[in-house]
């Protein structure tokens, strides 16, 4: 069991969501990074789509009621056990009666935690995760709640060898969309050259840019049709919508491009402000993407005994802290720049 002392601003319960109900007008739903979250799963040796907690820009304080093993992924923030400081991307032991604290998102903008045996919440429709669009699943975590967890399947300690960085000005890789032909040759030349910065406005259903606006070159109606994660709709207003796991079943706005899939941890990680630019690949391009990320999602996850494990923390909390003050003096700059 465990106990949340602090819930963050945004912590919610997450798996690969409700698949396969689109069709009843039931969204897919559940991590938003999903590359992430499998990591977290792969190093407490969960199964891929285990629940676990997605921590947006804070994540949350929890409290272990008996002895478990956890491991964090996602955007890079302080993590404290007991007071002191541990770090990500690998398996961390906590034994009963301890507290583990996520301080503030500083790169990137949600963070994952696993924890062995994964959470164990009440299933609907095939999955234990929180659409907080549909209001489907568990409620987002609050002060008090108390949080079952399943039985451990393994409990070896692993690492992976080389986390993602999240960078705040990103590339991200598309293939052309379903309706790259409604928008002008200028239109389409610009959203391949310009750089768009992240809103404020953006949640779990898609990511809102601002730069240049895609004009369209008709005016026809569109039938609502299907959408998937990684769509970049143009609204009226010419401003592009990246949509992420929470969007809808359906859409009505064109498509100028979709993100292909091994880029989408990326876009799943763009924080307010942030910059983004895209650029064309083949579609077989974006197959060997995908391959070649999984294939480093297994050569890189490595089994390590203890010992191994804490000589490791001690050389990557040196470097983390290092990066954390850089990027804690960088969000200090921007927010001075935002407040003049």
């Amino acid at each position: 069991m465990i106990e949340v002392i602090r819930p963050g601003l945004l912590s919610t319960i997450q798996d690969f969501g409700r698949l396969g109900h689109a069709h009843l007008g039931v969204p897919e739903a559940g991590a938003v990074d999903r590359f992430d979250l499998r990591v977290a799963n792969r190093l407490v040796g969960n199964p891929d789509g285990a629940a676990g907690l997605e921590m947006t820009e804070e994540g949350a304080t929890l409290r272990f009621a008996c002895d478990s093993r956890v491991a964090l992924c996602g955007g890079a923030m302080e993590v404290l056990l007991d007071g002191a400081p541990v770090p990500m991307y690998q398996t961390l032991a906590v034994k009963a009666g301890s507290e583990l604290a996520c301080g503030r998102i500083f790169t990137g903008w949600r963070s994952y935690l696993a924890v062995a045996g994964g959470i164990d919440m009440p299933v609907l429709l095939g999955s234990r995760s929180s659409d907080t669009l549909a209001g489907l699943g568990p409620p987002a975590l609050a002060a008090g709640m108390r949080l079952a967890v399943g039985t451990p399947v393994r409990e070896e300690a692993a690492y992976l060898r080389s986390p993602p960085e999240y960078r705040r000005s990103v590339r991200l890789r598309t293939l052309p969309g379903p309706q790259q032909d409604w928008f002008t040759p200028d239109a389409r030349l610009a959203l391949r050259s310009s750089v768009y910065r992240v809103s404020k406005m953006g949640d779990r259903t898609g990511v809102r840019l601002e730069g240049q606006a895609l004009t369209r070159g008709w005016e026809g109606e569109l039938p609502s049709m299907g959408m998937v994660s990684g769509a970049l709709q143009v609204p009226s207003s010419g401003q592009p919508i990246a949509l992420l796991a929470n969007h809808g079943t359906t859409g009505g706005y064109p498509v100028i491009a979709v993100v292909i899939g091994a880029d989408l941890p990326r876009l799943a990680q763009l924080a307010p402000g942030m910059e983004v630019c895209f650029m064309d690949v083949s579609r077989a391009d974006a197959l060997a993407a995908l391959r070649e990320q999984e294939e480093r999602l297994v050569q890189d996850i490595i089994p390590a005994d203890e010992g191994l494990l804490a000589a490791r923390a001690l050389m990557r909390l040196a470097g983390t802290h290092a990066s954390l003050k850089q990027a804690a003096l960088s969000d200090g700059q921007r927010r001075i720049r935002i407040r003049k």
